[in-house]
């Protein structure tokens, strides 16, 4: 009969069996009980209902029993929610952790009062997004005034290569950094590769920002102008999906809400620190 382990001998089996599962998958080192948590999390935040654990789990290949202490854990934590007697939600804490973020915070402190006067003297809705791994995020929107007009939402997902902002977010990098965002992108949109792709953010660049009748939604005109940081690269793209209305002759044109962004977006620059180019700034002037 074999002596019991001990906790030492435990662990240390442990350990090689997360370097066994590394290096099988490609990967330097390998943590099975975060990544099992971090999968949860994703599988709730892409879930518009709430979700059983046995949701969680068939939607993760997995038994109840290899969620059920993970899930309470996060509950403790407060990253999840008991919504009713068996189903399970996301909290907010992960949303307050994002913006606490020093660099985030700061851009969202500062974009909000800009991009609310902006929506206010336009009747038009705008809206921020950054730019991460192949995709760009709402940061944060302000809705048009009257009610009326188009917007998205706060924490969605949008496309870079077929979107002005998009665009906007790659063209105003280094050459290193637009390589690898158009890579990243590619991969997760190959359908939208577009052979022409380098002199249309050749052009963004030349003239400051991008405006162009939007590929996505019927009748919309997208305007877009980059945040830039101190080595003129964007950090964030602030765009307003024009929307007219038939109804109202008398609401901004075009050009004029192209001007008004202009301004805002340059305003944005400067308070977060950063520059404004100089094709930015006739616009903007």
């Amino acid at each position: 009969m074999l002596p019991p382990k001990t906790p030492e001998f435990r662990m240390k089996e442990d350990v090689n069996e997360s370097t066994t599962v590394a290096e099988s998958e490609g990967r330097s080192y390998s943590a099975p009980a975060l990544e099992k948590g971090l999968d949860i999390l994703e599988t709730l935040c892409h879930s518009e209902l709430p979700l059983t654990q046995k949701d969680i789990a068939q939607r993760l290949g997995r038994s109840v029993s290899e969620i059920y202490r993970m899930i309470a854990c996060l509950v403790s934590r407060n990253y999840l929610t008991l919504v009713d007697e068996n189903t399970y939600g996301v909290t907010t804490k992960l949303f307050e952790l994002a913006h606490i973020n020093p660099p985030t915070h700061r851009l969202l402190t500062e974009a909000m009062p800009i991009m609310q006067r902006l929506a206010g003297q336009l009747d038009q809705s705008c809206h921020l997004t950054v730019y991460g791994q192949g995709k760009q995020v709402v940061l944060c929107k302000v809705d048009t005034p009257s009610g009326m007009g188009f917007a998205v939402r706060a924490g969605s997902e949008l496309d870079v290569l077929i979107s002005a902002s998009g665009r906007v977010l790659l063209a105003f990098q280094d050459e290193e950094t637009r390589k690898l965002r158009l890579e990243e992108s590619l991969q997760r949109r190959p359908e939208q590769a577009n052979p022409q792709i380098d002199n249309l953010l050749a052009a963004i660049r030349a003239t400051g920002y991008e405006s162009v009748p939007s590929v996505q939604v019927r009748g919309l005109y997208a305007i877009s102008f980059p945040v830039l940081d101190t080595q003129g690269r964007a950090i964030a793209a602030l765009t307003i999906p024009y929307a007219e209305r038939i109804d109202q002759v008398q609401r901004p044109s075009i050009p004029q809400v192209t001007d008004a962004l202009g301004l805002a977006a340059k305003a944005l620059s400067e308070r977060v620190g950063g520059r404004v180019s100089s094709t930015t700034l006739q616009k903007a002037n």
